[in-house]
């Protein structure tokens, strides 16, 4: 029985479980504000199953596709020792179906739209091997958590705030991504792989980080200010600002273990703060009242 704990143990450290934090608040705040509050315990549950499952999958299915990439870089060459490919494969397909499951048990539109958002997910493991801009597609694929919140508790897209807010998740991922793959851009063209950091040089790509930042940081300002959002917000929003800044401080050293934390830290943060920030400005004001 341990040694069935020990494998489940190392395939969560494989897909980094734990780094769900990403995406997952962002699909809260898109819930509540949507709510106006706490939906039901259903719409919520199943919400979080999505997001857990989406997370899984996107991971798995990376892992697999990049099996042979990742046994060759010094950096990630471990990955192959938590499990075997089979074992990432499994996990990956069991991820879909409770995706898929649970899209089906909120409601129509999001089990008509889980497939769109699944094709990408899995897509997105194959742009590097011709594109530079698969930060890009990560950051449609994550923009897609707020989207798919926001239609789990209205059943339609009636309001431009969950866009809105997609808009800005979509910036702030494509900018951490180009910050993440700078660890990874000798061994990229190396290997003919592509990124933003390998394919235009690492001070470009650095730049258009911080502007994808700052229009990331516009877009959380105007859903704010459209949202009615209060104080609460404006200061979570304010402490995004700085995190965000000592990101590109940080990252100009380009140390790995930096750089490192700015992927696996500083960017839980970010979305954390905002959905403290959304949650505590519509309790101030309120549940169900809008």
């Amino acid at each position: 029985m341990k040694s069935y704990w020990v494998k489940l143990k190392n395939l969560l450290e494989l897909v980094k479980f734990s780094h769900t934090l990403f995406a997952l608040p962002f699909a809260l705040s898109s819930m509540i504000v949507a709510a106006w509050g706490l939906p039901s315990l259903r719409i919520l549950i199943g919400i979080l199953f999505c997001m857990i499952a989406a997370r899984t999958m996107a991971m798995a299915f990376n892992r697999y596709l990049d099996w042979e990439y990742d046994k060759q870089n010094p950096r990630t060459q471990n990955r192959s020792k938590l499990a075997t490919k089979r074992q990432i494969l499994i996990l990956g397909i069991i991820s879909l179906v409770i995706f898929e499951i649970s899209a089906a048990s909120l409601n129509f539109l999001c089990f008509a739209l889980s497939p769109v958002a699944a094709f990408l997910i899995v897509f997105y493991s194959f742009t590097k091997r011709f594109s530079p801009y698969s930060h890009a597609v990560l950051g449609v694929c994550l923009s897609l958590a707020p989207l798919g919140a926001w239609a789990a508790v209205k059943g339609s897209f009636a309001s431009m705030l969950p866009f809105l807010l997609s808009l800005a998740v979509f910036f702030w991922t494509f900018g951490f991504d180009i910050i993440y793959a700078l660890q990874d851009v000798e061994f990229d063209r190396r290997f003919g792989l592509y990124s933003l950091p390998a394919q235009f040089g690492e001070d470009l790509s650095l730049k258009i980080a911080a502007l994808l930042h700052f229009l990331a940081w516009i877009g959380w300002a105007f859903f704010g200010f459209i949202g009615g959002l209060r104080w609460p917000y404006w200061i979570a929003l304010g402490v995004v600002a700085c995190i965000l800044g000592s990101e590109h401080v940080m990252s100009r050293k380009r140390e790995q273990a930096k750089i490192e934390k700015i992927f696996f830290e500083l960017n839980a943060w970010v979305s954390v703060f905002i959905f403290i920030g959304i949650l505590l400005s519509i309790g101030i004001q309120g549940y169900g009242k809008q």
